[in-house]
């Protein structure tokens, strides 16, 4: 656990030391910021009456879009910039095994979210002090966007150890996500079969509930095996170095 830690503190006092991630909070607060405004005159505009599906469910369900847009860029750099720099053979020669090396590094990248989920919740607090709502369905929307954050980040560690190239590697975390949301868009096509397996697979059909204000344990559940899949990939990518002669 000591080894977990230090990696994490050593990730985060990069992330800090950085004048991107500055840049990556100011975007995704500017863009998550409009995407309230938005929702929130939309729905005074239209005369809604159910915050949870009527503003909050968007709210969220845009933040969702913000998440997907910035988090590969926070995640490309953890493998890809070692192996580019060649610390990462360094690395290898210290007492640290390889999945204490990438919980390490997913606990950095998970804490520099949950900093911006924290901002992003200020929009959150400035509406209620003029418009009291019940906060369980916010609550659960945040709920819900730490987890698909936590699938995010784990999906791009393990994209980042497959290559020294930061820009490959936020590519290909992009690949993979818009695939698992583009999944079920061609439901007309399938069998009905078919759809409900690719729903039972489909990531954001598994935040839906969230976005509306509900927890159900099946998506917990479903968000948290997603993780654990791409970060048990993650490791074997970087044991593969022993059959590739890799010190």
């Amino acid at each position: 656990m000591r080894a977990i830690s230090a990696i994490a503190r050593r990730e985060l006092a990069a992330y800090f030391g950085s004048p991107t991630a500055y840049v990556l909070i100011g975007v995704f607060l500017v863009l998550s910021g409009y995407f309230f405004y938005s929702d929130v005159a939309l729905f005074v505009t239209f005369g809604a009456q159910v915050l949870s599906t009527g503003l909050w469910r968007f709210v969220f369900v845009d933040y969702r879009l913000v998440t997907l847009l910035v988090l590969p860029l926070v995640t490309m750099r953890l493998f890809a910039e070692e192996r580019k720099l060649g610390t990462i053979e360094l690395l290898w020669t210290l007492p640290v095994k390889d999945y204490q090396l990438i919980l390490g590094k997913f606990l950095a990248a998970w804490c520099f979210f949950a900093v911006i989920v924290l901002l992003a919740m200020i929009p959150f607090v400035v509406f209620y002090a003029f418009f009291p709502f019940d906060l369980g369905p916010p609550i659960a929307g945040f709920v819900g966007l730490l987890l698909l954050g936590t699938a995010f980040i784990a999906c791009g560690i393990a994209a980042s150890t497959l290559t020294e190239n930061q820009v490959v590697a936020a590519m290909l975390t992009y690949g993979v996500l818009v695939f698992f949301w583009f999944m079920t868009w061609n439901e007309a096509v399938g069998e009905e079969s078919v759809i409900r397996v690719l729903l039972l697979l489909s990531l954001f059909d598994h935040y839906y509930n969230f976005a509306s204000g509900s927890i159900q344990t099946v998506d917990v559940a479903y968000f948290l095996v997603f993780a654990a899949f791409f970060l048990f990939i993650a490791l074997r990518s970087l044991q593969s170095r022993s059959w590739r002669g890799v010190v």
